[in-house]
């Protein structure tokens, strides 16, 4: 003889007890927010209700908590300071102007903040020059002309003196010329079959984003859209 709890398995049934203790008959269902109901409706239990209401808040607490940043405990710590900035550098490099603005905001002292740049500096950890050289190429990368660059470069943290001298360079050699062709192509290609003066706005609009001379618009738009 099987109990009656291994019968209900064999007949696809839960067992639920009644309110005199003992097994009932339930053709239970699990709603959609962990509940169980039976066959006659009834609602029998509520997995979410089993959990503690404060052990659910202590979790989200701790989750919030754990994604704030810590202030360091001296901000005068020129130690802690200059391993703040190497992880920074180790995550991305960063120009000087960049790296001043996170660690101060970290809450290093200012003075501390100098001092450890300056011998990032010394050792070439960071480099403006550089990092200016590499970011607008990038930004020619991405099309952008020279007005668009220099802007580019000042919100990464670049000193605008430099970013206007390394963006004078790129035009010098043409690297901001070829880019709005480039970009005046790829949107002949994409509104091919329109009307020219849809192509032609269009094309002034996307140029006018990325910071191009409009002057080199008008020659690309007179070449290129007709």
């Amino acid at each position: 003889m099987i109990s009656v709890e291994r019968f209900l398995e064999q007949q696809g049934l839960q067992p639920v007890l009644s309110e005199a203790g003992g097994p009932a008959l339930s053709s239970g269902r699990r709603l959609q927010d962990g509940r169980i109901e039976s066959g006659c409706g009834q609602v029998l239990c509520n997995d979410e209700e089993d959990t503690p209401k404060r052990t659910r808040h202590a979790r989200h607490a701790g989750r919030v908590v754990a994604g704030v940043s810590r202030t360091p405990d001296d901000p005068n710590d020129l130690d802690a300071c200059r391993e703040a900035a190497l992880r920074l550098l180790d995550a991305a490099p960063r120009p000087s102007g960049a790296m001043r603005e996170r660690l101060i905001g970290k809450g290093y002292a200012p003075e501390v903040v100098d001092d450890v740049i300056a011998r990032l500096i010394r050792v070439r950890l960071i480099d403006d020059e550089a990092y200016a050289q590499s970011a607008v190429r990038h930004c020619a990368s991405r099309l952008m002309g020279y007005r668009g660059a220099v802007m580019e470069l000042k919100r990464k943290g670049v000193d605008r003196q430099l970013a206007q001298h390394v963006c004078d360079e790129a035009e010098s050699q043409g690297m901001f010329a070829e880019a709005a062709w480039e970009l005046g192509r790829r949107t002949a290609r994409k509104t091919a079959g329109l009307d020219v003066e849809v192509r032609k706005r269009r094309f002034w609009s996307a140029g006018g984003r990325k910071g191009h001379d409009p002057e080199v618009l008008r020659e690309i738009a007179q070449e290129l859209f007709v």
